[in-house]
């Protein structure tokens, strides 16, 4: 199974993937948690830092190479040979991101994006088994990555404009793709017990 938590950052996207993992795990699965676009690779890390934390200001079409490129390493390296084995995979974000923040946040073409993916990626990456969009307002979202303590990044620096664009999105991709939406302002376990019950887990 291979499963991916969405959503702008604050949203709790990885706090919600680390439960799932010890959930499958205490039923006896095999479980990796992949967090793109660096997912603990180290090659895939240095792509990430290259696009996030360094300043260089690249080109938008630039980024969506990069991030695709991080993300062939880690379904090559690590899920993909998961899977083989009967495991699950459970991402937080995917190239659903990619259109988010860079189609919709920095404009490059949707149709690229996608296309670009599909050409580098296998059906299963491209179409999930489940995917999910976490949300919550803006407020509520940056409250959450001031108490993480976390350097701030590239995308999270950009004005309110581009944020957004970036929320705007979301809701256009979970339509697209058929996404579950999924309010985030609710306690973490009310936001677990929705997403196993959309997994059929309860």
């Amino acid at each position: 199974m291979y499963v991916v938590i969405e959503g702008q950052d604050g949203t709790g996207k990885s706090t919600q993937a680390e439960l799932l993992k010890k959930h499958f795990e205490a039923a006896g699965k095999e479980v990796v948690v992949l967090e793109e676009p660096d997912g603990d690779l180290p090659q895939a890390h240095d792509l990430h830092d290259m696009i996030l934390t360094r300043g260089y200001n690249l080109e938008p079409l630039t980024n969506v190479l990069l991030f695709t490129a991080a993300r062939v390493e880690l379904w090559k390296k690590i899920a993909e040979p998961v899977l083989k084995r009967g495991g699950i995979v459970i991402s937080a974000r995917n190239y659903w991101s990619t259109i988010a923040y860079q189609g919709y946040g920095e404009g490059v073409s949707r149709s690229k994006i996608i296309r670009i993916t599909k050409e580098l990626l296998p059906e299963k990456y491209v179409h999930p088994d489940h995917g999910f969009i976490l949300t919550v307002s803006d407020k509520v979202r940056l409250e959450r990555q001031k108490d993480r303590g976390k350097a701030t990044e590239t995308f999270e620096a950009k004005p309110s404009e581009f944020q957004q664009k970036v929320n705007a999105a979301y809701p256009k991709i979970a339509k697209e793709f058929n996404l579950t939406v999924i309010d985030a302002a609710p306690s973490i376990d009310e936001i677990f017990f929705t997403i196993k019950s959309h997994l059929g887990l309860l």
